[in-house]
């Protein structure tokens, strides 16, 4: 016992005189520097932090809006009823993911063999199955789909398919690497991670500013005044082609909404970053509500698909696929988070 206490006091003392070093040396309580006068004013060289809004996305303002269905819930689902939620401000692609754009990232990481955040990246993972156009229908002649859809340049500006969720998330994680590597080359700060954006980000941008509406243009008609189809879907039971496109349509076809968003209505469904949960709604948070449980194999889609009914379409309609699943009717855009006011005109 008496080694221990007099250990105990030999380390005392050491801490003692440590802090009456720092002390006499300045570090605390001592005479300020030269440069800032003995103010506090924060650590220099930090600013000039703008935010731009990076190629081919568009701002959605912070707001409040009813999340949740606009009409009859004609499947009986009893998921998504009504909640009032807010949304802080963010940014979004304005179109899905096209081939091309794809492409782009998949050329990226054949030129670059190491790992990839510590894990080796494999290369079959992030390829798009083309054999989903064979094996996502019975007897469908998808041959030629599989054989030119991802591959051949006429199909560059049309959406990605084919991608599961992980891969989305891994172009997310490589987009943000691939910018920022630039932004620091030319001495700019990192901008925010791109991302799967939320459920409530979705619904909320796809809603366009428009509270409790069916679609994203309005209600409750899928035709304008001319009687042309307004999105990429199944009108009528064999009818895939009145709307001008047997399959999927490029990326920026069609009216945007209100804020300058195609196809979030159609051509594909989309992947959120939310695990599905039927419950979900009463049990998020109102502010930025977002379901995250890697333990849950079923994320969120939205949107509705080219080979889908107008109830799929509708902005409060919710759904799932397994995310290790690969489908001709499954694509994705990204979101990136706005740093900054959420007065509601950062933007």
């Amino acid at each position: 016992m008496c080694k221990v206490s007099f250990l105990s006091r030999l380390l005392s003392l050491a801490a003692l005189s440590g802090t009456i070093l720092l002390q006499s040396c300045g570090l605390f309580g001592g005479g300020g520097g030269v440069s800032d006068g003995g103010n506090v004013i924060g650590v220099q060289g930090r600013e000039g932090w703008i935010q731009d809004i990076p190629l081919g996305m568009v701002s959605i303002p912070a707001g409040t809006f009813h999340m949740g269905q606009a009409d009859e819930d004609v499947a009986a689902s009893q998921i998504n009823m009504n909640k009032q939620v807010t949304v802080s401000g963010f940014y979004m692609d304005d179109t899905e993911i096209s081939n091309n754009e794809y492409r782009q990232f998949m050329n990226a990481m054949l030129q670059d063999s190491l790992s990839v955040l510590g894990e080796p990246f494999v290369m079959k993972e992030l390829y798009p199955d083309t054999t989903v156009w064979t094996r996502d229908f019975s007897h469908h002649m998808g041959d030629p789909m599989m054989e030119y859809y991802y591959w051949h340049p006429a199909f560059d500006n049309y959406p990605v398919v084919g991608v599961d969720w992980e891969a989305a998330k891994f172009f997310c994680t490589w987009r943000t690497d691939y910018l920022n590597a630039y932004r620091s080359s030319v001495g700019l700060f990192d901008q925010p991670a791109f991302r799967l954006p939320s459920e409530a980000e979705w619904e909320y941008a796809a809603r366009g500013g428009r509270d409790l509406v069916k679609y994203p243009w309005g209600n409750p008609y899928i035709r304008n005044s001319k009687g042309c189809l307004i999105a990429n879907f199944k009108p009528g039971r064999g009818n895939f082609f009145d709307d001008g496109h047997a399959y999927t349509a490029p990326v920026d076809v069609y009216f945007p909404n209100d804020w300058g968003l195609f196809n979030m209505s159609g051509n594909v469904s989309e992947w959120t970053n939310d695990a599905f949960d039927p419950s979900a709604m009463v049990t998020a948070w109102d502010l930025n509500p977002m379901l995250d449980d890697e333990n849950e194999m079923r994320k969120v889609i939205r949107g509705g698909s080219w080979k889908d009914v107008a109830y799929y379409l509708e902005t409060g309609t919710r759904t799932f696929e397994y995310k290790d699943s690969t489908r001709a009717y499954i694509g994705f855009r990204c979101a990136m988070t706005y740093l900054g006011r959420s007065s509601g005109n950062e933007f």
